[in-house]
C-alpha cells in the first residue's frame, strides 16, 4: 500500500510540476476576450506579449525590455512566486525519487526513506502554496483591472480574460498540493 501511494504521489507531483513549469514559461496568462470579430488573438505572459493573426496564423512576439526593468507588480510577483514554486517542486521530486521504496538508495534504512518522502511532501506543499498564490494573484489583478475599467465606463477596444497559462499554473499548484497531502498525511 505504501509503495502504491508513493508512486501515485510521485506521478501526480511530476505531472503537476510540469504544469507549473509550462505555466511559468508560456505566454498566455491573459488573452483578449472581445465579443466582436477579431482579426488577431493577443496573449500577454510573464516574459512577453504575443499577437497571432487569425487569417494567416503568423505569430509575432515582443519580449519585455529586461527582467530587471520596471514592470507591473503582478508580473514581478507572479514571476518570483512561480519560479520559486518550480524550484521547490523540482527539489521535492528529487527528494521523493530518493525516498521511494522502489529505489535502491538507503535500502537498509526504511525509516530514512520515509523521512525523505515526508520532507518531499512538505517541500511540495510550500511550492504549491507559492504557485497558487502567484497564479491567483495574477488572475485577481486581471479581474480587478477589468472591473475598474468597466466601473469607470472606459473601453479601450480590447479587454483581457484569464489565459490557459494561468489555469495551468492553478492546476499544477493544486496537483502539487494534492501530492503533498498524499505524502504527508496518507503515507504515515
Amino acid at each position: 500500500m505504501s509503495a502504491a501511494l508513493q508512486v501515485m504521489a510521485f506521478s501526480l507531483a511530476l505531472l503537476s510540476a510540469l504544469f507549473l513549469l509550462l505555466a511559468t514559461c508560456t505566454d498566455c496568462w491573459m488573452v483578449n476576450a472581445d465579443d466582436s470579430l477579431e482579426v488577431s488573438h493577443k496573449c500577454r505572459g510573464l516574459w512577453r506579449e504575443c499577437v497571432t493573426n487569425m487569417q494567416d496564423g503568423v505569430r509575432t512576439c515582443d519580449q519585455y525590455d529586461s527582467i530587471l526593468a520596471d514592470h507591473p507588480v503582478k508580473i514581478v510577483v507572479t514571476r518570483t512566486l512561480l519560479i520559486t514554486a518550480d524550484l521547490l517542486a523540482g527539489l521535492a521530486l528529487l527528494t521523493l525519487l530518493l525516498g521511494l521504496d522502489c529505489t535502491k538508495f538507503l535500502m537498509e534504512d526504511p525509516r530514512a526513506k520515509l523521512k525523505l518522502c515526508y520532507g518531499a511532501g512538505v517541500t511540495l506543499g510550500f511550492g504549491s502554496i507559492l504557485g497558487l498564490v502567484g497564479s491567483v494573484w495574477y488572475a485577481v489583478d486581471v479581474y480587478m483591472e477589468r472591473a475598474m475599467l468597466v466601473s469607470h465606463n472606459i473601453f479601450l477596444g480590447v479587454h483581457y480574460d484569464f489565459g490557459w497559462s494561468c489555469w495551468l499554473g492553478m492546476a499544477g499548484s493544486t496537483g502539487c498540493f494534492m501530492a503533498s497531502i498524499l505524502l504527508t498525511c496518507c503515507l504515515y
